[in-house]
């Protein structure tokens, strides 16, 4: 078949519509067949309407090709199953998922047995053994004839003692934290205030019963999307108010002073951390969107820096090869490599905390006084929805850029991931589409916020001229 499109972070589509039953078991037959006998899988889920259901289909399909299955009790977070996956030397997992997505989708992500994302060769050979399957072709056995093949099994306890071996929670304990914690209904519901009381820290829980509708939003923690966390720290004196999105692969942070720390300002504060707290060394990552004050900050430290193209199954790539201290997006997921190279919210919120602990003071003030050292800078995303062949023409407009855009001298040219101009004055911009809708993104630095503004009526001004 043809129809259903399967990448990095899997196959993602509306329930009732494309996301069924059937095609749940097509897509499991598609990875069957790419993994055949050679080892157990894991079968977990998120908090979304029928997800247990799907996961048992799923699990179904799977002992009905003779591969061992262990189920994850309950809904689970999507870095809890990575790190299963890996430290249990598991074949591979299906998080059933659609992460940040609205309500009414659903997701299958296919992680491999190196507890990441799976890369394009994986992928690829998934999409072909779909594209020859038919509904005759699905094997399945009912669980209740799966003797043998089938365990039930908790991951929240080993996630968590490999987490208290990264982040010292005596710490945490001495500073006493408030702490405000929102899953957004989501898979972090549990895990996330259970390991900060662990901590000694004082939790307030919103938002964490089981709600497939998420409160009516996408559950995304975006400045937007978190308007009862920041009512809630202001009110009641917390250190930190910390969010995870539906599957909890990416945070949100809001400091004590009411503020959201951006993604790219967490993985600042984080680099940072690991250094010059914790004394560690290793390569910086970042996706050619995500801030240059790891660069500038890579370099005071005599660290290496990598940019890769966006998505985090390139910084997972390296994360494999080499010795990577920090690994992050712009779109808030970061690890670190003594972890897992997948996209971890609650080892970011821990770290976060951590941070908060040993520095005793706001993140916010951290964040001034390491821009007093290497530079400040601020950045934005606009999300151009453009009609007809309009991308096209963009994009287009871009790569004949030579030399200077919008009176701009450039510097350096980068083709990584659609266009990035770096200009004279260290300000970037990069102009890159979007592969699944009709719009067209523009990332852009500057030195500080005027610096930003001039970037935003520049680039405003550039898509008019079309």
């Amino acid at each position: 078949m043809d129809k259903i499109k399967f990448g990095t972070d899997g196959w993602r589509a509306i329930m009732g519509d494309e996301f069924t039953f059937a095609n749940v078991r097509l897509v499991t037959q598609a990875i069957a067949d790419y993994v055949g006998e050679r080892g157990t899988i894991l079968v977990g889920h998120d908090t979304r309407f029928l997800a247990e259901d799907f996961a048992v289909q799923a699990a179904e399909v799977l002992i009905g090709n003779g591969i061992p299955v262990e189920i994850a009790k309950g809904d689970v977070p999507t870095p809890v199953l990575a790190h299963a996956v890996l430290r249990r030397g598991c074949q591979g997992g299906l998080m059933f998922t659609a992460s940040h997505n609205p309500p009414k989708y659903n997701g299958i992500k296919f992680i491999p047995h190196y507890g990441g994302p799976a890369d394009d060769s994986i992928t690829r050979s998934i999409e072909a053994n779909l594209a020859r399957l038919t509904p005759a072709d699905v094997k399945r056995k009912p669980l209740a004839q799966g003797e043998g093949l089938v365990t039930w099994v908790e991951l929240g306890d080993e996630y968590a003692d490999s987490v208290r071996t990264l982040i010292d929670f005596d710490s945490i304990a001495r500073a006493g934290l408030r702490v405000v914690v929102d899953p957004m209904y989501g898979t972090g519901r549990k895990l996330l205030p259970r390991l900060l009381q662990e901590a000694g820290c004082l939790v307030d829980l919103i938002h964490a019963d089981r709600d497939p509708l998420f409160g009516g939003l996408s559950p995304e923690p975006t400045e937007a999307q978190l308007p009862d966390l920041v009512r809630l720290v202001g009110e009641n004196n917390a250190h930190l108010g910390l969010a995870t999105d539906g599957d909890a692969d990416r945070f949100g942070v809001i400091d004590s002073t009411g503020d959201f720390l951006s993604p790219n300002q967490v993985l600042v504060l984080l680099l940072a951390h690991l250094v010059e707290n914790k004394g560690w060394r290793g390569d910086v990552v970042r996706t050619v969107a995500t801030t240059h004050m790891l660069d500038r900050q890579a370099a005071h430290y005599g660290l290496t820096l990598h940019e890769t193209p966006v998505g985090f199954k390139h910084i997972c790539q390296l994360m494999l090869q080499g010795e990577v201290l920090i690994g992050g997006e712009e779109s808030g997921g970061l690890s670190i490599g003594p972890h897992i190279p997948e996209k971890d919210g609650l080892l970011a919120c821990l770290l976060l905390a951590e941070l908060r602990a040993v520095e005793g003071k706001s993140l916010t003030s951290i964040l001034r006084d390491i821009m007093g050292e290497v530079g400040g800078s601020s950045s934005t995303r606009l999300d151009m929805h453009l009609p007809g062949n309009k991308k096209e023409e963009l994009m287009a407009a871009a790569r004949d850029v030579e030399g200077s855009w919008q009176g701009r001298r450039i510097l350096r040219r980068i083709d990584v991931d659609g266009i990035k101009w770096i200009f004279a004055d260290d300000s970037w911009c990069l102009v890159r589409p979007s592969g699944t809708e009709p719009l067209v993104r523009i990332y852009l630095e500057g030195a500080d916020q005027e610096a930003l503004e001039g970037l935003k009526k520049d680039a405003l001004a550039f898509v008019d001229a079309l």
